[in-house]
């Protein structure tokens, strides 16, 4: 049987934030895929720090950025010569997306200069469709390179960044130019159905992520842990909310509860939040452990009595799936897809974002009553292997692949 072929385009791979595309790969070639990968930056690692399978993706990715200069020169006058009209029209393509704005023209000329690189990329391994994840700047290169090079182009949408700015993303003529796309909730496709003609619904796949239920065993259940382990696993950024999480621990120390608290992660609010830490004399009880690999986070998983993510926004977390499969209840926010994934009072608890009362009494409650968390845990893990397993739904993805393609 002939493998289906494939180009994969990617802002940042491997990425610590972003291992759920690494599965995604690694699973369609188990079910007879041929993916070549390309990544627009290098690995956010020092390849000692990248796992095995991260360092065996690496050394098979074609990187745009550090290809630099001369890959760039190389790529544009072959083009140039070869099909002089399709580049010309991609140049002025990539520019009238900016319209009036400078910045945008500026940006979109570098994206133009990928866009080349990317689809010379492609001519030179015989590969004839792009796919992309995420609807922002990756999406855009693959737009313009799909104006120039005869490819088909499809991409994944998250949420909700691609959102907050529908006309710089360009996200009605992506959805326009687009052969298909993978919703990974139907609060995306909602969203998608919103910017775009009913006649352009019929490319709008519904294809959830999924985790490894193999892989995240659940671990020992603790009914009377002290001090309580609570795990919230996410970059440090003002989306995730951990602001607000702190507040609500720090409410909870108040009232006599003894806890700790993990933040798994790292980002641009980590010296604030240090400082907040240090100031209310906090510091045994949140702990910083700093992003790790996904061969370390386990042990976090591991070792903790409930999951919390007080996001403010978010496409569907699969560190939630990750905590669920592993029996361990979850605190979150009801917003966009997550809903999709837990029901709350079932297999989790859903709270207002930003409400920080909420939030705290929700933890309490799940402090409170070790039955009741026990039975949620459980009831979480069932969820995620009966709709968010990794092999099914990639399977249902290789099924779009294969009928789209």
């Amino acid at each position: 049987m002939n493998k289906s072929r494939l180009a994969y385009l990617i802002s940042q791979y491997p990425a610590i934030s972003h291992t759920f595309i690494l599965r995604e790969i690694r699973m369609l070639r188990d079910f007879n895929f041929d993916i070549s990968v390309a990544s627009i930056n290098p690995p956010d690692r020092n390849v000692e720090e990248l796992t095995e399978a991260e360092r065996e993706e690496a050394t098979n990715t074609y990187y745009i950025k550090p290809d630099g200069i001369k890959g760039a020169i190389k790529a544009h006058f072959y083009t140039l010569f070869t099909q002089p009209f399709n580049y010309i029209g991609g140049l002025l393509f990539a520019l009238r997306l900016g319209q009036f704005d400078l910045k945008k023209i500026l940006y979109n000329l570098f994206y133009f200069v990928e866009a080349v690189m990317i689809g010379r990329w492609m001519q030179r391994n015989k590969l004839s469709h792009l796919h992309v994840h995420f609807g922002m700047a990756a999406a855009t290169v693959g737009l313009i390179t799909k104006r120039i090079f005869p490819i088909k182009y499809s991409f994944t949408m998250h949420g909700p960044r691609d959102f907050y700015d529908i006309y710089g993303c360009y996200l009605s003529q992506k959805i326009t130019d687009a052969d298909f796309i993978c919703c990974i909730t139907y609060f995306a496709s909602s969203q998608l159905m919103m910017l775009s003609s009913p006649d352009c619904w019929n490319k709008l796949e519904v294809s959830p992520l999924g985790v490894d239920p193999n892989t995240f065993i659940p671990h020992q259940f603790c009914r009377e842990p002290e001090p309580f382990e609570i795990l919230c696993v996410g970059r440090l950024v003002p989306d995730k909310g951990q602001f607000i999480l702190l507040e609500a621990v720090t409410y909870l120390i108040a009232k006599g509860y003894k806890l700790r608290l993990h933040l798994v992660g790292d980002g641009p609010d980590r010296l604030t939040l240090e400082t907040k830490v240090k100031q209310r004399g906090l510091t045994e009880q949140v702990i910083f452990a700093g992003a790790v690999n996904q061969n370390q986070i386990l042990k976090f998983y591991a070792n903790t009595d409930i999951f919390v993510l007080a996001s403010f926004a978010e496409g569907l977390p699969v560190v939630l799936m990750e905590a669920m499969v592993m029996e361990i209840p979850c605190v979150t926010t009801n917003i966009t897809g997550v809903p999709e994934l837990i029901e709350h009072g079932v297999n989790g608890l859903l709270v207002a974002p930003s409400d920080v009362n909420d939030l705290a009494q929700s933890i309490a409650k799940l402090m409170d009553e070790p039955d009741l968390r026990q039975q949620m845990g459980i009831a979480a893990s069932q969820k995620v292997k009966k709709h968010y397993e990794l092999q099914q739904n990639t399977k249902r993805l290789a099924d779009i692949f294969r009928k789209r393609l």
